[in-house]
């Protein structure tokens, strides 16, 4: 079934790299009609990011997140193809962008005036660390300054990054909740309006309960490396062919936990009843899981904890989550959300003449002809 929630709702795309691409395919998959601005030549900047390219020389980065959009290549200091800029911007519902402050207004496209002009309009701008400022806004800043590579690795061990662009991520996602946000309050209200979504404001965000936990104790956070602040036992264990995860979230899953993996006398020690009692005496459950799983292969465990409702897992490669996940290495990994793929990314300027011809229509145009080619 093809999914239509953002049918005929038209999304101008000025972003490149990740935050921004990542947002708007997303509203692609939700059936938007999203029209992604590149500049000519070069197009976005992650076209090159590679290796690896596929067989027709596209880069992966660029491939998993821009499905769902035609393309076009735009001069913004060309006259006709400020335009024709104009002309789709006027009649867009959304305009997404990520250029650094102040840099559209110096090409003479000045997104809170035209906001003023047409209240309507939904303006969403992505930045790296806010609208004040024009620092340029890379994941790996955004993780090293807001405070995640200071909790990420092993206790002894060098602040650590996480192994996706995550704040990237995560900000793409919040840009894309506040679009919808906007269009339901467009839909009640008639009106749009602007506003900014930025790596860092996503990230410090994200820390959730560990911000919290610092914020109440006023005790800085730490490492933890594959444990929880939280909770015991929740982390990684080796068993005797590859490593599991064990997360044990309540007093009910710890009792079954410990008698799954034959640790009865864990379980009838009252003095571990309770997570704050485990906390205070996580290195010998720790010390007593580690010898217990170390004896029998993960999928031994994972049966038994399975069988008794304990949350657990197999540490796998990329290559064995996507298996039969429908990723793929054109689209990329199926949407998370109850959207369709409809279009593979675009080449640079792919759909350019179509778009100078017929603006807007050009998705009509194409679904038109889709369907009599079928």
């Amino acid at each position: 079934m093809r999914h239509t929630m953002l049918e005929g709702t038209k999304v101008l795309d000025f972003t490149r790299v990740l935050a921004g691409p990542l947002c708007t395919m997303m509203l692609g998959d939700l059936g938007a009609e999203v029209i992604k601005v590149e500049r000519p030549g070069s197009g976005d900047e992650t076209r090159s990011w590679g290796p690896p390219f596929d067989a027709e020389g596209r880069s992966a980065y660029y491939l998993s997140i821009n499905r769902n959009k035609l393309g076009l290549a735009a001069d913004l200091d060309d006259v006709n193809d400020r335009e024709l800029i104009d002309r789709l911007i006027g009649e867009a519902d959304v305009v997404v962008d990520n250029f650094r402050h102040g840099a559209l207004e110096r090409r003479g496209i000045d997104p809170d005036a035209i906001c003023a002009r047409r209240p309507q309009l939904i303006w969403c701008t992505i930045s790296g660390f806010g609208p004040t400022t024009d620092r340029p806004g890379y994941d790996f800043v955004a993780q090293a300054e807001c405070g995640w590579m200071a909790i990420t690795g092993e206790p002894g061990g060098d602040p650590m990054k996480v192994g996706v662009a995550l704040a990237d991520v995560i900000a793409g996602k919040d840009a894309a909740i506040g679009i919808l946000g906007a269009l339901v309050r467009r839909g009640r209200s008639g009106a749009g309006g602007r506003f900014t979504i930025s790596l860092a404001d996503s990230a410090r965000a994200a820390l959730v309960n560990v911000a919290q936990n610092a914020l109440v104790t006023g005790e800085d956070a730490r490492r933890w490396g594959n444990a929880h602040p939280n909770l015991v036992p929740y982390q990684l264990f080796r068993a005797a062919d590859r490593p599991i995860v064990v997360a044990v979230g309540s007093d009910a899953q710890w009792l079954a936990c410990a008698r799954a993996i034959g640790l009865g006398e864990l379980a009838a020690d009252p003095s571990l009843a309770t997570n704050a009692g485990r906390l205070v005496q996580r290195d010998r459950i720790v010390s007593a899981f580690a010898k217990q799983l170390a004896t029998r292969p993960a999928a031994q465990w994972c049966a038994a904890l399975d069988a008794a409702g304990v949350p657990n897992g197999v540490v796998h490669s990329v290559l064995e989550a996507l298996r039969q996940s429908g990723a793929s290495p054109v689209t990329g990994v199926t949407p998370s959300i109850p959207g369709t793929v409809r279009y593979r990314p675009p080449g640079l300027d792919e759909h350019g003449p179509l778009i100078r011809r017929a603006g807007w229509n050009a998705f009509l145009q194409i679904a038109t002809s889709n369907e009599s080619a079928s």
